[in-house]
Parts: C-alpha cells; sequence; structure tokens
C-alpha cells in the first residue's frame, strides 16, 4: 500500500532556534514564516500549508511594493511586467516571493538560501540572490540579503521584506509605535506616489516619539530615516510590558508602514507591518533611490527584529 506523502504549499521548513528565539523559514520566497522569543509570537504567523497572507513575511526583491501598470523604461527599453495586482493594475513586490528557493547552508541557529539569476517577462537581467536568516540571545533576528548581477547588462534593482510585528495585544490599537522617520510620502488610492515626500509633522504618520495607535489608519511610505550610532534605524512596537523593534541597516531609506485595515477580520489590526525597503513605491519607474548593479556587482543590505 503507498503513502501518500504531502509537502506543504510553503515548501520544505528550515527550524531555527537560538536560546529563547525561534523561526521559520520556508523554502518558497525564502520567506519568515514565525518567529517567537519565550514561545511568544513576535511576528504574525501563517500555517505551513497555508499562502503568506497579505504577503506576510516575504522577501520582495527586485523591488518592493507597486510599480504602475508594470511598465517602466530602463537604458531605453521600454518594459511590460505581469500585472501581478490586477484590481489595482500593478505589478507588486517583485518576482522572488513565489520562487523555490536552495538551501546552501544551514545549522541550528542560521539558514541560507538561493535564488539562481533567470529573466523572466518585463525583467530580462539575470540577477541572482542570497539571504540569511540568523537567529542569537543578544542580537534576535538577523537578515542579510545580497544581489549580484550575474549577467551581460545593467540591471534595476531594489528590495524590502514584509514582517507583520505583534506585541501581545489582540490589537495594534493598544500598542504604542514609535517610527524613526522624518518624512511621508503622499499615496493614491492605488498605493503610487500622488507628490513628492513631506515632512510627517502634524500628520498622522508622525510617530517620532512614542505614541499610542489608537484608531489611526495607516499605509505610508516613510523616509528622511534617522539611523543611530550603530548604523541602524530603529522602529519600536509596546505593548503589555512588552517591546518588538525592528532595525534598518543601511541602504534602508524607507519604511512601509501599514496597520491591516482592508485585509479580513482575522488579521485586521492584528498586527502592524513594518517593511524596510531600499526604495520607495514605483521606483522602477519613477527612479527615485532606484539600485543600477553592473555586471559582476553586488549589494548587501541587512535588518533585523528584537525583543525587547
Amino acid at each position: 500500500m503507498l503513502t501518500l506523502v504531502t509537502v506543504p504549499l510553503t515548501g520544505p521548513q528550515f527550524e531555527l532556534n537560538a536560546s529563547r528565539y525561534t523561526a521559520t523559514i520556508t523554502a518558497l520566497g525564502a520567506g519568515l514564516r514565525t518567529l517567537a522569543h519565550d514561545g511568544t509570537p513576535l511576528v504574525h504567523c501563517y500555517q505551513a500549508d497555508e499562502l503568506p497572507p497579505a504577503a506576510a513575511g516575504e522577501l520582495l526583491a527586485p523591488w518592493p511594493n507597486r510599480i504602475d501598470q508594470g511598465r517602466y523604461t530602463f537604458d531605453g527599453t521600454d518594459l511590460q511586467l505581469a500585472l501581478t495586482e490586477p484590481a489595482r493594475s500593478t505589478a507588486i513586490h517583485g518576482l522572488t516571493r513565489w520562487a523555490m528557493w536552495s538551501v546552501t547552508a544551514q545549522d541550528r541557529a542560521a539558514v541560507t538560501l538561493r535564488c539562481a539569476p533567470h529573466g523572466v517577462q518585463g525583467y530580462p537581467f539575470s540577477v541572482g540572490y542570497e539571504v540569511t536568516y540568523r537567529l542569537s540571545e543578544g542580537d534576535g533576528l538577523t537578515v542579510t540579503l545580497t544581489a549580484r548581477n550575474e549577467g551581460s547588462r545593467r540591471a534595476p534593482y531594489g528590495n524590502g521584506f514584509h514582517p507583520y510585528l505583534t506585541a501581545g495585544t489582540e490589537f495594534i490599537d493598544e500598542c504604542e509605535l514609535t517610527l524613526p522617520a522624518e518624512e511621508w510620502l503622499p499615496l493614491d488610492d492605488r498605493g503610487l506616489p500622488a507628490g513628492k515626500p513631506e515632512p510627517v509633522d502634524g500628520t498622522t504618520a508622525d510617530f517620532r516619539a512614542a505614541r499610542l495607535i489608537g484608531d489611526t489608519v495607516l499605509d505610508s511610505a516613510l523616509t528622511g530615516l534617522q539611523f543611530g550610532t550603530d548604523e541602524r534605524a530603529w522602529a519600536h512596537l509596546a505593548g503589555r510590558g512588552r517591546r518588538v523593534s525592528l532595525w534598518a541597516g543601511a541602504g534602508y531609506r524607507w519604511l512601509q508602514v501599514f496597520t491591516a485595515d482592508p485585509l479580513p477580520a482575522a488579521r485586521r489590526r492584528k498586527a502592524i507591518a513594518i517593511e524596510p525597503m531600499t526604495c520607495p513605491p514605483n521606483a522602477f519607474a519613477t527612479g527615485e533611490d532606484l539600485l543600477v548593479l553592473d555586471p559582476g556587482a553586488e549589494v548587501t543590505h541587512s535588518w533585523g527584529i528584537l525583543a525587547q
């Protein structure tokens, strides 16, 4: 009699453990499926046999956020990406989130996965990716992503990550939020830039000093990040005597902050997405903070999450 062996939708699972921290990384998209400290979740998790809801924990490359109509021009060539968000006529969150990544190294506390270079419709460039997730008692989770242009032509590039942080409250309304951003980018009803960055002073996006989220609704791209002496920009979510902190390292000039109001009830305002991004929405079209990788060039970015 044959035994049926099933494979979860998110592929092989890589379980990490370091002292009081645990995490699960998926082969699908090299995503962060779970992260906990002393058994208490730090991010809103999902099941291995469930596609990442609302991009939860996903790695976003070679662009984060949206591209208007999926169209852009690079080195004189007009290019058309698939519209992966049809309702808004945008190409959203890059190309690698639905690829199966291969593991190249693993131990109890860390895993490294690779996505081989390959061209796709609208992105005829051979960029390869390698990401390492590492846990440690002192630093919590550290994520390091390297992109390398292994092709013969220049390639446009950006990246981001999409964790939903939770501080253990039923709703984020009960939490205090701190964001290291001096400016916000007005967005239209399709999530695309509707102007230039403006000071956060006097706006609902001003969380430079910790304050209660309450009924504040955010789906905002923030910039003018303030980096400390450790060369990191820190965001904090605090509630019920717990604080979860996300840091973005050099090269991350933007944070997309999303209070999850449009999501189904099971996830609506249960956690807040704080997304480090190297560039803003529609950067392939506007060129703002867009990176260009020459043949053979590579670039590395790091970010992390810490329980405090």
